[in-house]
């Protein structure tokens, strides 16, 4: 008589990026950026603003400044984020296709769930705040760690406030830099193309969207690609 198939492993942790996975905050960004460069005297491109996407603020900040605008790399980022936070104060989470819908599933299925974002903590605290659900055992901010993606620093950072491995946790994002950060801390990580492509960043996976997507098919997407020791073991 045959055993039973192994039951798939669950992940230990599921950690979201914010910006562009989670909520579509991207184009409140463009349109931040291009009014402050414009202000300052200069011009700022789509072409300019698409090579932010993902970036550490701070990182950001410099390259408007070199765009331009006459302030410090922080000052930047300080009057950025406060323009985005205005517009979702009034506009509300513009949650990406699927989010929402995934992020309760995994919540109501007892895996713990983490954000792990660039974004400034009173950013990232204002989003958490207008979802409807506790929706984060976690926030893990661009002003926690020394070093921004595409450094590991924020997804060790996370595993490590969680008590797991980070070989434990499943990464979502949309970004190289980002599949960079969860691919160099070691999670099995996702991408979910958004406004660049994906296509060579070395993610385990590529979905073209999270709408539809649920718990079980996390859990494959661990199973499939999560470490395991010469034994057989889990790492």
């Amino acid at each position: 008589m045959s055993s039973n198939p192994a039951r798939p492993q669950r992940p230990s942790a599921v950690l979201w990026d914010m910006d562009g996975t989670l909520v579509d905050t991207e184009s409140y960004w463009m349109t931040a950026e291009t009014a402050l460069v414009r202000e300052h005297g200069g011009e700022w491109t789509h072409e300019q603003a698409m090579q932010l996407v993902g970036n550490g603020l701070i990182d950001s900040g410099r390259i408007l400044r070199d765009a331009g605008v006459d302030l410090e790399p922080a000052e930047i980022v300080d009057v950025l984020t406060d323009r985005v936070r205005g517009l979702l104060a009034r506009d509300g989470v513009p949650f990406r296709p699927g989010a929402r819908e995934l992020l309760l599933a995994l919540r109501g299925a007892g895996i713990p769930t983490a954000l792990v974002t660039m974004s400034l903590r009173r950013m990232a605290e204002d989003i958490v705040a207008l979802i409807d659900f506790p929706a984060f055992e976690l926030i893990v901010a661009g002003d926690d760690v020394a070093r921004p993606k595409p450094f590991p620093d924020a997804y060790l950072h996370a595993a490590s406030q969680l008590e797991i491995e980070p070989s434990r946790a499943l990464a979502l994002e949309d970004s190289p830099t980002g599949l960079r950060s969860a691919l160099s801390a070691g999670t099995v990580a996702v991408g979910i193309p958004h406004i660049v492509p994906l296509d060579g960043c070395g993610a385990h996976e590529l979905w073209a969207t999270l709408k539809g997507r649920g718990v079980d098919d996390v859990v494959a997407a661990f199973d499939r690609h999560r470490t395991t020791g010469t034994d057989g073991s889990d790492r």
